[in-house]
């Protein structure tokens, strides 16, 4: 156990976030000469299925595409300054990407350091298919699963740590458990104090989507104004001993750290304040108090918790047959009124094949409805630049595809004008969720020697 206060910067916040962002967080991380981690959170509720059809074109595949180019910058300041990684970006292929860090670390000429690989999440083979079966029902009948993965929590990673581990890599954990799991590690909480693991839970939940917290997805000009929103420094959180922690950020980099933006953050995706739960804990904010105390500096306190749950969230991804899409341009006069034309010709010769969403971006696209009422009920206005966009949902390939072929004869079919033509057709994942109880579900960790 250890007194010293406990520094977990956040480097990414999703699969594709910048891959510049951890290099201002190590070197805050390193100039406070302390106890440090850095994390990395990129599975979002699809990327993991995306993950294991990646696998399946290629089984060394399955992790995190841009590993190398979030890692490659700060590894040599982690290894030497003592910040341990913690991350869940071995998605479908937790072992593949330990084995890519430490093939990394050799061709950067560094010393190989001890990665740990937290498994056990992946319940989508057999053993656990009539378990599922159960509890879904009907809805998984004839359907391919992708991927079926449980929500581990925090004590693996915590394990993993404790045992010497410089880095460990995850596949689907809790999102704030990366932040659990190194505060247990560290200060040698109980499995049971559920106000500590309630309050870092929430510092965790501040943390896991990066830069929003520090005023990326809070910035509305004129209203919310956000200083260098180009130059965004991701967030820091300070843990005490007692599990309250301080949000901060880098020195000199972008953004924002308030009252607002941690309010903001702290409500988000959290259905019920009196009890937000996650593998770890069941954290209750319904009595959380928010402070500025400095510049881009604000503490949170008054987070309480309760019992974990005898069960863990599993997301099931499925194939559900395939998408296309479509979309022309209409310019000048009477430009709206083209692309509505082009929209209904498309519904009278798709009638069949089910039903078709128009969109016509600029005009109604976001506030649309899959059935066009929205659209239909829009009086039609004078719009000069408008792009149709339309789509199409279907279990037959060959029936999508349809609808590729009629957006590209829209060119000399009419109507007049149209131009820019893009089309897709990609298959299409469905996602179900559920509650498995902990005793089904069978996780560890091992060290990759």
């Amino acid at each position: 156990m250890s007194s010293d206060l406990l520094r977990i910067g956040c480097a990414a916040g999703f699969s594709g976030d910048r891959t510049d962002a951890a290099a201002p967080v190590v070197d805050a991380l390193a100039a406070a000469k302390a106890p440090a981690v850095l994390i990395f959170e990129t599975l979002a509720e699809r990327t993991l299925a995306l993950a294991q059809l990646a696998r399946r074109q290629n089984p060394e595949a399955g992790y995190e595409p841009l590993l190398d180019a979030m890692l490659a910058p700060v590894l040599a300041r982690c290894l030497a300054s003592g910040i341990r990684i913690v991350s869940n970006f071995g998605a479908a292929n937790p072992r593949g990407a330990a084995l890519r860090i430490r093939a990394l670390a050799r061709e950067l000429g560094l010393p190989v350091p001890r990665i740990a690989v937290v498994h056990g999440d992946d319940v989508s083979g057999t053993a656990h298919r009539a378990a599922l079966q159960e509890r879904i029902g009907d809805a998984l009948a004839g359907r391919e699963i992708v991927s079926a993965n449980a929500y581990l929590g925090a004590e693996l990673i915590a394990a993993a740590l404790r045992e010497g581990a410089q880095i460990v890599v995850a596949g689907r954990v809790s999102d704030p458990s990366l932040t659990v799991g190194p505060a247990l590690a560290h200060y040698g909480w109980r499995s049971d104090d559920w106000d500590r693991l309630a309050r870092v839970t929430m510092a965790g939940h501040l943390l896991e989507c990066g830069a929003q917290v520090s005023g990326g997805y809070y910035a509305d000009p004129g209203v919310k104004d956000v200083p260098g929103l180009a130059r965004l420094g991701y967030p820091i959180a300070e843990l005490g001993e007692d599990g309250a922690c301080t949000i901060t950020k880098p020195a000199g980099t972008g953004g924002i750290i308030d009252e607002h933006t941690l309010k903001e953050q702290l409500l988000y995706e959290v259905h019920d304040p009196a009890a937000y739960v996650t593998p770890d804990v069941v954290a209750d904010i319904s009595e959380a108090e928010v402070a500025q105390i400095g510049a881009d500096r604000v503490r949170v306190g008054g987070v309480r918790g309760h019992p974990r749950t005898g069960t863990l969230k599993v997301n099931v991804c499925f194939e559900s047959g395939w998408l296309a899409e479509g979309e022309i341009s209409y310019a000048g006069a009477r430009a709206e009124a083209r692309a509505r034309l082009a929209a209904d010709v498309l519904r009278e010769r798709l009638r069949e094949c089910g039903p078709l969403r128009a969109d016509l971006i600029g005009v109604s696209s976001l506030f649309g409805d899959d059935a066009g009422r929205w659209l239909d009920a829009l009086p039609a206005g004078s719009a000069r630049d408008v792009r149709l966009r339309v789509a199409l949902r279907h279990e037959e390939r060959a029936v999508a595809e349809r609808l590729v072929r009629e957006v590209t004869a829209l060119y000399t079919c009419g109507p007049a004008g149209g131009g820019g033509v893009r089309t897709a057709l990609k298959p299409t994942l469905g996602t179900l969720s559920c509650l498995l109880p902990r005793e089904l579900i069978t996780a560890a960790y091992e060290m990759l020697e």
